[in-house]
């Protein structure tokens, strides 16, 4: 039988779910998996180059026979800090935003919060790689992922949206989730979850295991990944 293709988020905020996952016996020998960052992630489910993936929820509507499979996502509730809209102005002078190549779900998420919380017309500009480089004057960036935490500069302004969207709704907000565009049995994705699970739920090994591959301290790294990001799949 064919292995299960699985595409994975390559962030620091995976490193739990690749703990798990990589321990599970049952998950290596009945899949495979690579790292990628999110908009190849979604890219692979649409070309049918993996079957299941942590996939930005901006793409799902784009994928066919798009499943949410697992418990688990990428969220937050409130500030997640690895997703900004950094400037060298406050929010009222920005006219020009670049948009991270890197994500889909935080460019829709900038775009809705400029025009539905912010009130502020701008013009949209794709970024290519180094774009952190152009951010300057008016004109600002979305920059998302482990980037955020190796920026070469402050800037003035730092809006971390994830925090914005909390602000104008209420509500967490997922970035990534887990979805196949294949059927998948029954003992698979039980197996799937608690190999999440158990990578959730061991945050302390999952620090010490990856902390050599940041720039983090494991304060910084622990802090991250058990205060700012949740892993939990709710209603």
């Amino acid at each position: 039988m064919d292995k299960i293709k699985i595409s994975a988020v390559s962030y620091w905020n995976t490193f739990p779910f690749l703990y798990g996952l990589e321990r599970s016996e049952f998950i290596k020998e009945h899949a495979e998996f690579t790292l990628d960052i999110p908009s190849v992630c979604a890219d692979k489910l649409i070309s049918g180059k993996a079957d299941l993936g942590l996939i930005p929820v901006a793409a799902i509507p784009k994928l066919p026979n798009a499943q949410i499979v697992s418990d688990y996502c990428i969220g937050a509730t409130g500030k997640v800090d690895s997703v900004l809209l950094v400037s060298e102005v406050p929010l009222p002078k920005i006219t020009k935003i670049m948009l991270d190549y890197q994500s889909r779900t935080s460019v829709n998420l900038v775009r809705v919060l400029a025009q539905n919380y912010w009130n502020i017309a701008l013009d949209w500009l794709p970024a290519k790689v180094g774009y952190e480089n152009e951010i300057h004057g008016t004109k600002a960036a979305v920059i998302i992922g482990d980037r955020t935490f190796r920026l070469e500069r402050e800037y003035a302004y730092k809006y971390d949206l994830a925090d914005e969207w909390f602000k104008f709704t209420g509500q967490p907000f997922v970035f990534a989730a887990w979805v196949a565009t294949k059927p998948l049995s029954s003992k698979f994705l039980e197996q799937f979850n608690l190999a999440l699970k158990m990578g959730v739920g061991n945050m302390q090994n999952v620090v010490k295991t990856f902390v050599g591959n940041t720039s983090l301290t494991e304060k910084q790294l622990s802090d991250y990944l058990n205060y700012n990001i949740d892993y939990h799949f709710t209603s």
